[in-house]
């Protein structure tokens, strides 16, 4: 059999072309395995109570007993969504785990939350938290010593609230 340089060529070409849209499948498919696993717990249920604005999923992970004085919950704000004001008579600790979201306590100026940021709410101090106007969030909600009591719900934020980050 006589070596044709240009059909060898067309073979070997054709063999990149599967192998490079064989791992261009595989780069995807894992790059969407990724980032439905990014989530360490799922969603939970949808919030449907008048203490939060916007689409929120809340998957309680650990509830209140004589042994724990302690609440915790994955919550997830979609864009815009937003706690209403309130505080926790134990305090509360929030755990960002996803996204980018906002935090601010009453008569402060609101502070920007990523992925990774730790906020202590003090006890007895007005605060709300939720995501910012283009991407979700995602947070631990720890609310301690609730032997003391749980959250007191007020107001909702305004949009003049909640948009005031553009403004400081």
């Amino acid at each position: 059999m006589k070596w044709n340089k240009n059909v060898s060529y067309s073979i070997i070409g054709w063999g990149l072309m599967v192998c490079i849209s064989c791992n261009r499948a595989k780069q995807e498919k894992f790059e969407s395995t990724k980032s439905n696993s990014e989530m360490a717990f799922s969603k939970g249920d949808k919030v449907t109570n008048d203490n939060f604005i916007g689409t929120v999923w809340l998957n309680y992970l650990v509830e209140t007993d004589t042994a724990h004085n302690v609440i915790i919950g994955s919550v997830t704000f979609e864009p815009g969504a937003r706690t209403n004001w309130h505080y926790h008579k134990g305090g509360q600790i929030l755990l960002v785990t996803q996204g980018q979201g906002l935090y601010q306590e009453k008569g402060k100026p609101i502070e920007i939350i990523e992925k990774g940021a730790v906020v202590k709410c003090p006890a007895n101090i007005e605060h709300w938290h939720g995501a910012t106007p283009t991407e979700s969030m995602t947070h631990i909600a720890i609310g301690t010593n609730t032997n003391i009591g749980g959250a007191v719900w007020l107001d909702p934020v305004t949009e003049d609230e909640y948009n005031n980050v553009s403004k400081q």
